[in-house]
């Protein structure tokens, strides 16, 4: 059974934990006393995604996942408790939907004989020109 990036998304909103913290930054008095800060926990592992697509989404989350396999987000841009809840919870659907899109294989090109020969005629000339760039012998 594959899992999409929908219910992958579905399945994340409901394990997510969510605990307020104070920011940093500017915003006067209001910033030491009120907790506004977002940060949001996640245990990847608990989504059982696919393997390319865990391997992706390590990959994308980067040093935000910590070594239990938890991505740590943390939202503080806005004043508000529910915009950076909000904005955090986006960043993550983000980073999920990221990790399905999986980059398309590149196909192989081959060369034929007649275009094979005419590039290794092409670097024997620049190897020639190169060779002639040496320092000048005094004799």
């Amino acid at each position: 059974m594959t899992i999409s990036a929908a219910d992958a998304i579905t399945r994340a909103l409901a394990l997510v934990s969510e605990s307020f913290v104070t920011a940093s930054g500017p915003g006067g008095q209001n910033v030491n006393k009120v907790a506004t800060a977002v940060q949001l926990r996640l245990d990847v592992y608990a989504l059982a995604l696919p393997v390319p697509v865990f391997a992706r989404f390590k990959q994308l989350a980067g040093s935000r996942m910590t070594g239990k396999g938890e991505l740590l987000l943390t939202a503080q841009r806005f004043r508000t408790q529910e915009a950076n809840r909000a904005d955090a919870r986006v960043r993550m659907t983000t980073l999920i939907e990221q990790a399905f899109d999986l980059p398309e294989r590149r196909a192989k090109t081959r060369l034929n004989r007649i275009n094979k020969g005419e590039r290794l005629d092409g670097k024997k000339k620049r190897g020639v020109v190169k060779a002639g760039r040496g320092k000048v012998a005094l004799d």
